[in-house]
């Protein structure tokens, strides 16, 4: 669905709410587990979609002299917040859902059908309106809560299906389980994405010793060293390095740049900061003229 992310967002809040309450009532008149774990989970939803709502009006703030890199990284921090709040619920569902499987109440399976097509129905317009493709890693958390609080209202139909055709009362607390294991791995791997964005690892996709050895092909390049690839926020890669290059020329040296960041561009890498180095200086090098009066300068 197009849009804004914050339109979209929001638009999701307000849903998320409704479908709360909704399977809250109708979890504790049908005293099903199932449905209120799924209305817990909706409601830690709720709260990772107020937070990525406030991370996707800030991040859009432009860079300054306190953020130099723009606020991509506070989407990110959401992110992880949401991955954290995704295990949590799940871990307390695996818990109730234990203390049932050993004592099954009564659950009245009517209720529960009615109000967990409801929540199903519901989720899927959420995942609809917040898409399947993502560029932001902030957006892309709070759809994966809803994508499991989908999976989740499917498995509270079966669990009531199965118990008005059946009375097998223990089928609560199973899906119960099988949906907390769900969430659980969505929680991890938002964790997982946010952790390399934070710890500066290198991106998914991209080979350090690949990259270096493209660059060594562009002629005049002697060598290339001290190599960094890290993210600024999520699917904004950056590079630096210092390029060890034969020519003696300022311009020269500026055009063998230039190439470098084409062949960056090519692979996704639009941030790029790359230090020129000579390595046949002399007096007559206007480049190494150049860089000395610089080196002498910071010295």
């Amino acid at each position: 669905m197009k849009g804004s992310s914050t339109k979209r967002l929001f638009l999701t809040l307000l849903i998320t709410f409704l479908i709360f309450f909704v399977e809250l009532i109708g979890g504790i008149f049908s005293n099903s587990l199932a449905l209120l774990s799924d209305a817990g989970h909706v409601f830690t939803d709720s709260l990772a979609i107020v937070l990525s709502l406030i991370a996707s009006i800030i991040v859009k703030k432009p860079s300054g002299q306190k953020a130099t890199y723009g606020y991509q990284k506070i989407g990110i921090l959401a992110a992880f917040i949401n991955g954290v709040s995704l295990i949590i619920i799940a871990v307390l569902i695996l818990v109730e859902g234990y203390r049932r499987l050993l004592n099954p109440p009564d659950i009245n399976s009517n209720v529960m059908l009615s109000i967990a097509f409801f929540g199903f129905l519901g989720n899927l317009i959420m995942a609809l309106i917040l898409g399947h493709k993502h560029e932001d890693l902030n957006i892309k958390s709070a759809w994966l809560h809803v994508i499991g609080d989908t999976i989740s209202s499917a498995g509270v139909i079966l669990a009531g299906l199965i118990i008005k055709y059946t009375e097998w009362l223990i089928i609560d607390p199973i899906i119960s389980w099988i949906v907390g294991f769900i969430i659980i791995y969505g929680g991890i791997r938002v964790l997982k994405e946010s952790l390399f964005i934070f710890l500066d690892f290198v991106p998914k996709g991209f080979e350090v010793n690949e990259i270096i050895d493209k660059i060594k092909k562009i002629k005049g390049i002697t060598d290339v060293h001290d190599v960094h690839i890290w993210s600024i926020g999520y699917g904004v890669p950056a590079f630096s390095a210092h390029v060890v290059v034969d020519v003696k020329l300022l311009y020269e040296a500026d055009s063998i740049r230039g190439k470098i960041e084409e062949e960056l561009e090519k692979i996704g890498i639009k941030h790029s900061v790359i230090q020129m180095e000579s390595g046949i200086c002399d007096k007559n090098s206007f480049y190494c003229e150049i860089k000395n009066s610089l080196s002498h300068r910071h010295h």
